[in-house]
């Protein structure tokens, strides 16, 4: 595939050669002359973002596009999704293809700082690494994973973290290296590996693919911590608050018990100064970041709050049913947390 050739909602969208200069004029002022956010995804990463059946893309990943674009837009189908792969990403958004990744990338002190881009803050999902093996191996603990083979994709932290931790343990292992996730899924359905490594909740979704998901397990350790974030350039400041504070505003959305169903009667009788703030019935916080000031509300009437979203793409309304586990809110015993809007 040309790198200047991606999805729209399933339709083929060509990028102009000036669309990365555009896009360091001022992201968002780039965003709103063009009519629609450009998001970079997964070529397919069920629960995260992932075409469905009728070509529209979905998932956790996928929703913080669509909340930005209601954000800006008050429409969440103002968005380009482009496929990228893993090690293509980084590049599409260094040469402004991209007006952000939203793409089951790890928050990492390289990726932070020597790209020239940058985590404007917030976790989307927080995750670690893992292995799956054939159930019929009758293995429990990656210690018994000696001499094993191991397909893995190739340019991603995965593959680090796969080489530092066998190591530093005295395990013996091969690694068979595939370009995408789904090609690394096949060879371990196909048997020529023995074992299955990436990151717990990818791994969830690549059981799915497999001809006989039951015949797989997840091992329970991991062995790394992966939070995965949005990721945008580095030269726009502004754009990256925009982007965190989308995320921010789901999060306390959730903490403070506004939903996609109560946001209106909240918007007009706010129980709190809290809620007040965050509808935008007080405060000028959309106007500090460039925004009509019900942004907040416009994202969660349309887009829900973070729990809503969770529970539809990889949360237990969903194929994965994921538990919440770690990336419940801070004061339930996860350590999702948001700061105040006010």
């Amino acid at each position: 595939m040309n790198n200047k050739s991606r999805f729209l909602l399933g339709a083929v969208v060509c990028l102009s050669p000036l669309a990365g200069a555009l896009a360091h004029a001022g992201t968002l002022q780039s965003v709103e002359a063009r009519g629609a956010l450009r998001c970079g995804v997964s070529q397919g990463l069920a629960g995260f973002s992932a075409p469905n059946a009728q070509g529209q893309w979905e998932g956790i990943d996928v929703e913080l596009c669509k909340g930005i674009a209601v954000a800006i837009f008050n429409d969440p189908s103002k968005v380009i999704y482009s496929a990228l792969t893993a090690s293509e990403r980084f590049t599409a958004l260094q040469s402004g293809e991209v007006d952000l990744l939203s793409r089951n990338t790890t928050w990492s002190a390289t990726r932070d700082n020597s790209l020239g881009l940058t985590f404007p803050g917030g976790v989307t999902f927080y995750d670690g690494q893992a292995f799956m093996v054939k159930r019929a191996l009758g293995v429990t603990h990656i210690a018994d994973l000696d001499g094993a083979t191991v397909c893995v994709t190739t340019g991603t932290l995965t593959e680090t973290n796969l080489a530092d931790y066998f190591d530093s343990h005295g395990l013996r292992y091969q690694a068979i290296s595939f370009d995408e996730p789904s090609q690394s899924a096949g060879g371990f359905d196909s048997g020529r590996c023995d074992v299955l490594t990436s990151d717990s909740s990818q791994l969830a979704a690549l059981r799915l693919q497999l001809s006989d998901p039951d015949s797989a397990v997840i091992l329970p350790e991991m062995i790394s911590k992966e939070p995965l974030a949005p990721l945008v350039r580095r030269d726009d400041e502004s754009w990256g608050k925009l982007v965190s504070w989308t995320l921010y505003a789901m999060l306390n959305a959730e903490e403070l018990g506004v939903t996609s169903e109560n946001a209106g009667r909240m918007r007009d009788k706010p129980p709190s100064p809290d809620i007040a703030r965050l509808l935008g019935r007080d405060g000028n916080v959309g106007e500090q970041l460039g925004l009509d000031n019900e942004w907040a509300f416009n994202v969660i009437s349309t887009v829900g709050n973070y729990a809503e979203i969770y529970q539809r793409t990889v949360g237990d309304r969903s194929a994965l049913n994921i538990p919440r586990g770690i990336n419940a809110l801070w004061n339930v015993g996860g350590i999702q947390y948001a700061p105040p809007i006010r």
